[in-house]
């Protein structure tokens, strides 16, 4: 499920031009979407449901963790892989438990990574970064 997911997620950023700052993006993206999905799910008492998208949430918090560059990124790629490890136990925490609040807690965490990539993601933003280094917020990934 993971690599079809990538490999899918890889091809539309090739077919639409998408940045890799934007792929990160629109991983982030479908993380919260999955995680309030089986937020949802849970409290709707629909276990297939929960199941489906706890699934496809760690897929992606699994291939974000993947393609960390531990070496080239330095700090910010140890504490991302830090970070991606909590919340791939508390999304299986509250998958165990059918509790929603590992998996809001984790939305959280991931919108705020969000918002910055989004920032980073911005034309403008990546103009001003027109320096040696404005590829350093990709030397994080693979």
């Amino acid at each position: 499920m993971s690599y079809d997911a990538a490999r899918f997620a890889y091809q539309e950023m090739e077919a639409t031009g998408s940045s890799g700052v934007q792929l990160v993006v629109m991983l982030y993206d479908g993380a919260i979407r999955f995680l309030n999905d089986a937020s949802s799910s849970v409290k709707q008492r629909d276990l297939q449901g929960k199941i489906v998208a706890v699934d496809r949430a760690l897929a992606i918090i699994g291939e974000l963790q993947g393609t960390l560059r531990m070496e080239e990124g330095g700090e910010i790629a140890k504490s991302l892989d830090g970070l991606y490890t909590y919340m791939t136990n508390r999304i299986l925490d509250g998958s165990m438990k059918l509790d929603p609040r590992p998996f809001d807690e984790v939305v959280t965490l991931l919108t705020n990574l969000n918002s910055a990539w989004k920032t980073i993601a911005q034309p403008n933003h990546l103009q001003e970064q027109k320096t040696p280094n404005a590829s350093a917020p990709l030397e994080v990934f693979g």
